[in-house]
């Protein structure tokens, strides 16, 4: 997932829904491991996608609305906190901040 490039793509969309995504994103794993990273975080992938990713390179991965099978998780606060009017659907929202704050 490539938040930068959401327009282009269309919005945000699920990684590893077909075979050509999944190898897509197993090969870019792979090249990120290649290049000397020290792990790697697997965003917006299907959960078998992300099991296999976490199976097949030897640095820990990192998901972010991946896989309970990576390495380790990422939760953004923000989205915890109810900060924005659209909270991924992975995440619990613990507060309802966005309409108490005059500053966000």
């Amino acid at each position: 997932m490539r938040p930068q490039y959401l327009h282009v793509e269309g919005g945000y969309k699920v990684a590893g829904k077909n075979e050509e995504s999944r190898q897509e994103q197993l090969e870019c794993a792979k090249q990120v491991v290649e290049a000397g990273a020290f792990c790697v975080v697997v965003e917006g992938t299907k959960d078998e996608v992300a099991r296999e990713i976490s199976d097949n390179v030897p640095i820990p991965t990192i998901g972010i609305g991946a896989s309970v099978d990576c390495d380790g998780q990422i939760l953004v606060t923000d989205d915890m906190l109810g900060m924005f009017d659209k909270t991924p659907k992975f995440v619990r929202k613990y507060a309802e901040l966005k309409s108490r704050s005059s500053w966000v």
